[in-house]
């Protein structure tokens, strides 16, 4: 399965026990469709993980636009008042980094125009 979409804050990373982290972070996917001859837009926000490594982490930060290539998990868990609780999650396999961070200060153009050119996919972390 692949996701297309934008994060929306910076990757973090917890730790899972002594010996495993894992990296996480949230995607705002965007679908455009008609209904009664007007264009409208939905916005869905998905959370994945990285297990690979969590040296990506400084990399993924809020604003980037990214290709998400793995598949969907489904948790099941009771809250603390007995509450029956599910989720979806998108665990990520491999990473493509399509745009330079949404960072202001960690996107500066070093020539004129450079601030819109699109990075080539990394495989650097994969």
């Amino acid at each position: 399965m692949e996701i297309t979409g934008r994060l929306v804050a910076d990757a973090a990373v917890r730790a899972v026990n002594a010996d495993k982290n894992v990296t996480g972070f949230r995607v705002a996917v965007n679908r455009s469709f008609k209904s009664q001859g007007e264009t409208k837009q939905e916005t869905a926000f998905v959370d994945c993980t990285y297990w690979r490594t969590d040296a990506i982490a400084p990399y993924l930060t809020k604003g980037m636009l990214v290709h998400l290539h793995g598949f969907m998990t489904a948790e099941a868990w009771v809250s603390r008042d007995g509450e029956a609780m599910a989720s979806l999650k998108f665990r990520t396999d491999e990473i493509n980094m399509l745009t330079k961070s949404g960072k202001p200060d960690s996107d500066k153009p070093t020539q004129a125009g450079d601030r819109n050119k699109v990075m080539k996919p990394s495989k650097e972390f994969n």
